[in-house]
């Protein structure tokens, strides 16, 4: 049972997702605005947190903000705006997924479990350790090591990572991630856009010219290993 934060100013949204979210096996704890949502994720560690972001005084984007400077609490970001600018906005402020109003909320249970799933590192059957140059993939701990120092991930930031740094040389489509990272069939592309760039932020010295996580053109992306060392799987 894990324990999901959800913040909503709207009673009847909170409602609903409180309720679904429990009868899913969830605990659940839930907050009407962004203040006393990072309040409530102070007094207790949550799982995960489902947040909308259009609240009025401390919005959920700033809250998201501010939930990424103390941790990498995986976050559903609810949100009313459709376009695909705002929905990069989101996930360039940490957000590991949205979806928009109106929504099912059985499809958000769904996104909420498949998250949790991903999260849990018991839920993996192999833990292997992926060491590639500077870089240590750990999936047993979900830890990333570069250059010897801790590398801050979100949930599917590390996903992402694990999956390509696992296939080193393969070209993925964006499609392709979406399906196998993600666990959509279907889905807005820049998803895996905005997530790419933002882990390359992280792992590349120059992100704007990187060396490992290269864009193949008209296909996707594709994880090109270390030149110093390849990369191997090892067992913990």
């Amino acid at each position: 049972m894990a324990h999901v934060l959800v913040v909503d100013d709207d009673r009847t949204v909170r409602e609903v997702v409180v309720t679904y979210l429990r009868a899913a096996g969830h605990e659940v704890s839930e907050a009407s605005d962004g203040t006393e949502g990072l309040a409530a994720s102070r007094r207790k560690r949550a799982d995960l947190v489902v947040l909308d972001v259009m609240m009025p005084g401390l919005d959920g984007l700033e809250v998201c903000r501010r939930l990424r400077l103390v941790g990498d609490v995986p976050v559903i970001l609810l949100t009313a705006l459709g376009s695909e600018q705002d929905r990069v906005v989101g996930l360039e402020t940490g957000a590991d997924d949205y979806l928009t109003k109106p929504f099912s909320p059985r499809e958000l249970v769904l996104r909420v479990d498949s998250i949790l799933r991903r999260s849990n590192p018991g839920a993996r059957e192999e833990v292997p350790v992926t060491v590639d140059g500077d870089l240590v993939v750990d999936r047993r701990r979900r830890e990333v090591l570069l250059r010897g120092e801790t590398c801050p991930l979100t949930a599917r930031e590390f996903d992402l990572l694990s999956f390509l740094v696992a296939r080193p040389g393969e070209a993925f489509a964006r499609e392709d991630l979406l399906q196998q990272v993600w666990g959509w069939s279907f889905g807005d592309h820049s998803t895996v856009t905005v997530h790419v760039r933002r882990l390359r932020e992280k792992v590349e010295s120059e992100p704007t010219t990187p060396r490992r996580l290269v864009t193949v053109w008209g296909v996707g992306y594709r994880w090109e290993p270390s030149p110093s060392a390849p990369a191997i799987e090892e067992e913990p």
